[in-house]
Parts: C-alpha cells; structure tokens; sequence
C-alpha cells in the first residue's frame, strides 16, 4: 500500500485558494441575474405601525418589492417554529427584515430600500437575562405559547428550552460539606468573524428552487428552507461552493429565503450577499451567558455536591438553543470528581438576534465558569491549583452526570504528564507580574450522518462524491483526500474530492462539530473496500492470477511482491467499464449513541458526548500593570486525536483554534446595550487578536486509536478552542492575585 495517512501532505484546494482561483459562494454569477438587499427593523422591538414599498416599486430598474404579505407566514426553525419570513404586527430585534428588493444594480438596491417609509413605535426592549425569566416580565413574542415544537421541551414566557438535572442527595451533601464556594461568571457574544460574509445566488425554474452559496451544511439548507418556504425538500436543490469561513455561522438559514422568493417573483437569478454591519449585528454568534455554581467542599479536598444555573441568551429565536442547555449538564461533572450535581440550564429569549452555533457549542463559557471555579476552590483549600486537578481527576470506569462511562480517562492523566515534561509547572509565572494558567476538559466528536460514494475514473484518479463541505479545516481536502489514497494505493493528488450538491449526493449532517473526517473517512473506507474488491475482480482475469494473490501500490495493481506485473489502475478502470461497467461503490456512517441514563434529567435534548477526546492546556501570561494589558507569552496544548491523518493539518487546526480562543478571551465581545443594539457594528470596533496577539502554539499529539474511526481518528478541529478561555482566565487571576468572572478580560478588569 502506498502510505499516505499520517503524512502532512498539502491539501488539494491550497493552489486554487492560493492563486485565487476558487470560487466562493460570493463570486457566483448567473446569467442575467439582479441583486438583491433586505430593509431590517431599525429598533429591537417595537410594533409596525406603517410599511409603504410604492416609492421604491415605482423606481426604474426595481423588479420586485417584497413584505411579509409576499411569504409565508407560518413559523419555522429547528427545535421551534419562532421564526418568519418577514416581521408584522411586531419587530423583536434589530435587523429583523420588514421588506427585500430586487434590482438590476446594487446601487439601486441601496436607493430603492431606502425609499420604503417603514414607521414603528418603540417598546422597551428586553435584553437583560435575569429581567428576560423574572416573573411578569414582558414576552418577547406575545404569542409564544402557539409556536410549534419539534420535539417535547420545557418552555415559559421567555424560556425556550430548558433542561433540569436534579438527583436525590443534593441538598443533604451540601449539609454535609464543610464549606460552600459561590461564584458567579458571566461571558459577552462572539461573532465569527468569517472573511466572507453570507451571501446567495437563488434561481427559480422548472417549479424547483436552486441555491447556490458556501454553506457548512448544504442538506440543512435545504430541509429548513423547504420548511420555510413552504415547499418540499426536493423542489429545492443547494449547490455549494468553496467556503470562506464559517465557524457555526452558516449551519442554519438565515438569507436565502428572500433570494429564493425573489427569484421566483422576477424568474431571474437573484443574488443577496450581506455588507459587514449587517452581516455582523443579524450574525448567529456565539450566544452571552451568566453561569452561576455553588460547589461543598471537604476539607480533604473533595467536592461533595455542586449545582449550576446557566442562562443562556438565544435572542429573539431557539434556533439550536434547546440542544444547547444539555452541554452544561454534560460538562459540570467531568472531568473532575463531584457528588451529586443539580443543573437547571435555561435557553432564554431577548430582543437580540437570534443567536447559534460557533465552534465548541457552549463548552466555551463553561469550561471557562468551572476551570475558575475549580481554581476557586483550590485557593480557598490552600492548594495547588494543578495537583488539585490531579487528585480530583476522575478515572478508567467513571461516569458523565448523564450516566455515560468513559473507560479511556487515564488519557488526561497522561495528557497532564505529557504538559508536565514539557512545561514543568513550578518553573511558569514565577516573575513579578507573570501567571500561570491550566485547563483540561472531554469533548466529543459530533456524530450525526455522512455518507460517500468512491468511484476510480478511467484515467485512473479516483473521485469522491459528497455532501460534505470543506469548511476550510482540510477535513475534506486533506483527511477524507487522504484517506481515500490510502485505501487505494494512490498518491493524494490522484484524488477529486467533489464541492457539495444536494441532488447528486446522499446526506451528509455538514461541517460542524469535527465530524467530517472521523464520519466520512468511515464511509469512504467502506466504499473503498469495495472499490478494491472490484479492481481485483478485474485485475485477476487481465493478469490470469487469484485475488488474494494481488496489491494496489503507487497506482498500479499486480502481483504481491512482484513490481514488473503491476498494471495501471487506469487500464483496470477502462477494462471494466467497457466489460462489465463502471467501478464505483457507496458508503455511509453514522456514530452508534453512547449508553446512557434516559431518566437522568428533563430536556436532554443532546444527551451524550460521542467519541470523546482529552484536552489540556497551559498558558503562561504577563500583565502591564500600568495599562492592563496581557501578553500571552507561552501557550501549551496537549491533544487527545486518535491518529493524526495529517499532522500538519491538526497542527494548524490548534493553532487556529487557540488563535479563535484567544480573541474570545481576551479582545473580542458584542456587548449588547440597553437600547438592544450591539455597541461593536464593524471589523474596526470588532477587536479581533492580530498576529502579533497571538503566539507560536506548543502542540503535543496524543494518538489513541478510536476503534470506529478511519485509522483511529478522532474530531479534532473543535476542541481547541474550548479551554482557552478558561486557561487565560486562570493566568490572568494568578498574576494579579484575584478571580476573573467574566470574558473578555479587558484591560479595564485587570486594573480593577
């Protein structure tokens, strides 16, 4: 076999993206096609009291103005139907679009949006989240209590999803500790900060809708947009394209249902891509949080009972919010020892935007509120912070608050050995105004559906045929690449790996999570067994000899051993395609759910963590006492990955993630006023970490082969990002000798 898997070859779309040669879902352009632009509310809540669109209908070169009397006007969304097309009777936040315009230019798009009189009288918005579940507080949908939901959820006035995990023995182990730490933490929004923004090219003919766009997830697009518009999900086919960035933002609908409608009102190609303020304060970002915990503690060093209240802020939809409130649960026992935990984990709605996924779904704001807390208590014990960690660390054998055991957990004990060679702890923060941080956490590999078809083309290249999309990471153009050239004995390069396409490919669950190599690895390995099955079939007749007896190497199949009988897979994929047809083969994967205790807590709507990984970090920072800004100056990370396809591609993933980890934890923040609306509105008032922000990442590999994945592997671009605020936060506070309680840490709070 030609070894490919654990090699750092290049990825397959580095040239094209390079030389600026990919096409990204902004760079699609149709024949005819006009542009489009949407008029959101410019007030967080309010009632509509006039919307008139005859100026800007009447202007030359307008073909279409569209309101919510154009759409449907049923409700949609994940988990629950609390979104519309269009806003009437009532805006609940910012940005939520009243009117959409198609036009032959967008100068004219600009000019026509502008001549719509839309009047609306202000209502005090709600967007504090202690204020949003007190009682009597004002709904931020007055007719929440008829949305429909997809699955059974605990819900109230401003509550949309809510989870609640409370075991016998609470209470009475809170009696029987010797002392209680209280703390609370709060976390501001996080925008993704993608360099392209959202944009589609929708077209309407023959009855069925075509999108084109750079999606994460091209089949959600489809079934969410059918179930908006109405429609079935085969009369909408999404097309995708090389994408850039994502990072959660673009795994539900936001723009393309008004594309659609558009196209399908003027019966040309309509294309809607989003200017950077609009794009930035109508963005699914990261949701704000306050997470409040109480631990009892022994005097030996024991947690005895804990309990967790998080509230977290889906603005004025569910989107993927009720999933949401499980991660809390999940994580507020591991991955160190506690007694009987009580979680109460609230999806609240506000008149914000609708918040949604960003990379480490809620693992981000929680791990930072219990690595501190964790901190917490080992000061008031009077120990050190990481031989804390150490003795409370749960091992081989131990259980989630979900019932789920984890038999792998000695890893983390060799995750904090593997640090400790590499950074001796007592050796960090010891100068004046340094600290010293450390983090670990369990993350899981997100385990929905994929599935791949493999096909070895006459000219001897093998091509994969997905719905998978490369999200930028090298999942695909890199891991799945690699993968399928292993199995078949080629080089990567020989490998065409197809952009995503409803109608030609079987469903794939998106980008999101890491799943794309563990899940689609798994299904190209199966189509490729067949693959190879079908190459020996043919090749045992072309060169007289038993299957068994024959290999695939560099590209050619022949005799085990003997290199002078090798013939090109090109002749084998000819031969077969004109005798006995096509050499081709389909697979699919789907991650079997952990075991579990069903009855463990209501709303468990995400229940286990699927092919966990162990994470620990170190950070060592320095703050300037006279400004009150950190420099982080060294920063470790030790990674469970099961087998590192591509080495230099989880390199550059953890680097990433922590480059991603670090501007949450120390610059970035959408801070919501009380007027409802976002104080940061552009990339210059976005503060983002620079290169010099940012430094060399120290990454250490632990391979600990996953008996389901391709080779082992694991999810590996996720998890990065998840304990990097939680470790800055820990460096900070040892440096200026007190707790950090939320994020970002700005230069403000050091000083104080």
């Amino acid at each position: 076999m030609t070894v490919v898997v654990g090699t750092s070859t290049a990825r397959l779309d580095g040239m094209s993206k390079v030389r600026g040669e990919a096409v990204y879902g902004v760079d699609v352009s149709l024949p005819g096609m006009l542009h489009a632009g949407i008029l959101g509310s410019p007030i967080p809540a309010g009632t509509i009291v006039a919307l008139d669109t005859s100026k800007a209908e009447a202007m030359a070169g307008v073909w279409a103005v569209i309101t919510a009397s154009d759409a449907p006007r049923h409700r949609s969304g994940l988990v629950v139907a609390d979104q519309r097309i269009f806003a009437h009777g009532y805006v609940a936040f910012e940005g939520e679009p009243v009117a959409a315009v198609a036009a032959e230019t967008p100068e004219l798009v600009r000019k026509a949006l502008d001549a719509i009189r839309f009047e609306v009288d202000l209502i005090p918005p709600v967007v504090d989240l202690d204020v949003a579940v007190a009682d009597g507080a004002r709904p931020v949908h007055p007719d929440w209590e008829d949305f429909v939901t997809s699955q059974e959820i605990a819900r109230s006035t401003n509550v949309c999803g809510a989870l609640l995990a409370d075991p016998d023995g609470v209470d009475e182990a809170f009696a029987a500790a010797d002392f209680v730490i209280e703390d609370e933490f709060r976390a501001q929004r996080q925008y993704q900060a993608y360099l392209e923004p959202r944009g589609v090219v929708a077209l309407y003919e023959a009855d069925r809708y075509t999108i084109h766009l750079s999606h994460q997830f091209p089949f959600n697009v489809r079934d969410r947009l059918a179930q908006a518009l109405g429609v079935t999900a085969s009369a909408i086919r999404v097309v995708g394209h090389h994408l850039g960035g994502g990072f959660g933002a673009k795994l539900d609908i936001t723009i393309e249902p008004y594309a659609a409608l558009l196209a399908k009102r003027t019966g040309r190609a309509v294309r809607l891509v989003l200017d950077r303020t609009t794009d930035l304060i109508t963005a699914p970002c990261r949701e704000d949080a306050i997470i409040r915990l109480r631990s009892g503690v022994t005097t030996d060093g024991r947690i005895v009972a804990r309990e967790m209240n998080v509230l977290l802020d889906a603005g004025a939809a569910a989107t993927d919010a009720p999933y949401l409130c499980s991660i809390p649960f999940l994580l507020a026992g591991a991955p160190y020892r506690v007694g009987p935990t009580r979680v109460v984990s609230r999806a609240v709605y506000t008149n914000t935007a609708p918040t949604g996924a960003f990379r480490g779904v809620s693992g981000t704001h929680t791990v930072f509120a219990l690595e501190q807390h964790t901190d917490n208590i080992a000061d008031r014990l009077g120990v050190d912070r990481r031989e804390f960690r150490l003795q409370s660390l749960m091992s081989n054998g131990d259980r989630l608050l979900n019932g789920q055991t984890l038999d792998d957990l000695s890893i983390l004990r060799e995750a904090f050995d593997t640090m400790e060679a590499a950074a001796p702890w007592a050796s960090l923060g010891r100068e004046h105004h340094r600290g010293v941080g450390i983090a670990s956490c369990v993350w899981l590999t997100n385990p929905m559906p994929g599935s791949a078809t493999v096909k070895l083309n006459e000219d001897g290249t093998v091509g994969v045929v997905t719905g998978a999309t490369e999200n930028g990471s090298g999942a695909l153009a890199m891991g799945v690449a690699q993968v399928a050239a292993e199995e078949l004995g080629i080089s990567v390069d020989r490998v065409i790996v197809s952009l995503p396409d409803t109608d030609t490919s079987a469903y794939d669950a998106g980008s999101q999570g890491s799943r794309t190599t563990h899940v689609v690895g798994r299904a190209v390995r199966e189509a490729a067994a067949e693959i190879r099955r079908q190459i020996f079939d043919v090749a045992s007749d072309l060169l007289e000899v038993g299957v068994e007896d024959l290999e695939i190497v560099d590209g050619g199949v022949g005799v085990k051993g003997v290199a002078s009988s090798r013939i090109p897979l090109a002749e084998v994929a000819t031969t077969a395609t004109f005798s006995r047809g096509p050499i081709a083969a389909t697979g699919r994967s789907i991650t079997p759910q952990p075991q579990y205790d069903p009855t463990c807590a209501s709303g468990l709507l995400f229940p286990t963590m699927p092919t966990p990984t162990y994470h620990v970090h170190v950070a060592e920072v320095e703050v300037d006492p006279v400004t009150g800004n950190v420099d982080v100056l060294r920063y470790l990370v030790v990674q469970e990955v099961g087998k590192a396809i591509n080495p230099a591609g989880v390199y550059g993933q953890i680097q990433g993630g922590v480059a991603q980890g670090l501007g949450y934890a120390l610059y970035e923040g959408l801070a919501v006023g009380e007027d409802g609306r976002y104080r940061q509105r552009t990339l210059e008032t976005y503060r983002l970490p620079l290169a010099l922000d940012v430094p060399r990442v120290e990454a250490h590999l632990l391979e600990h082969a996953d008996a389901l994945g391709p080779y082992g592997a694991k999810g590996v671009a996720e998890p990065p990002v998840v304990p990097v605020a939680a470790v800055i936060a820990s460096a900070v506070s040892h440096a200026v000798g007190a707790p950090i309680t939320r994020i970002p840490i700005t230069p403000e709070d050091v000083l104080d």
